[in-house]
């Protein structure tokens, strides 16, 4: 079965480009374009992966994140944030709140299917 991967992001560019490099490497891809559709999409879906957005709207990637860490069933969810924000108080932040990893925009196409790969246990 394929692995699942939840891509939240608001920039449409940004999704799009997620959501073909994803398909392409064999991931079943869900998108969420806000925050609470992210936590909404995470609850039903299950994904094996959420390629998490820390600026977007209704709930910030923080907030989803930390909501998922607080969840008994989610919290095996793994996170990998995605963030214009490189400043190392972010990236302790994201860390702090549950995040798995942490890659900021812009990234290398390459980087990141390497990271999911490597997170997910599969092939790079």
């Amino acid at each position: 079965m394929s692995q699942k991967i939840l891509v939240a992001d608001d920039e449409p560019n940004i999704v799009i480009s997620l959501e073909y490099l994803l398909k392409r490497e064999g991931y079943v891809v869900v998108i969420a374009r806000d925050g609470q559709e992210a936590l909404e999409s995470i609850t039903r879906e299950r994904p094996d992966l959420v390629l998490l957005d820390v600026m977007m709207p209704k709930k910030t990637g923080f907030e989803v994140c930390q909501a998922v860490r607080a969840s008994d069933d989610l919290q095996a969810t793994k996170i990998l944030m995605l963030t214009a924000k490189g400043r190392d108080t972010d990236l302790a932040k994201g860390l702090a709140m549950g995040a798995d990893a942490y890659i900021t925009k812009p990234f290398s196409t390459r980087e990141l299917v390497q990271k999911v790969a490597e997170m997910l246990g599969g092939r790079a």
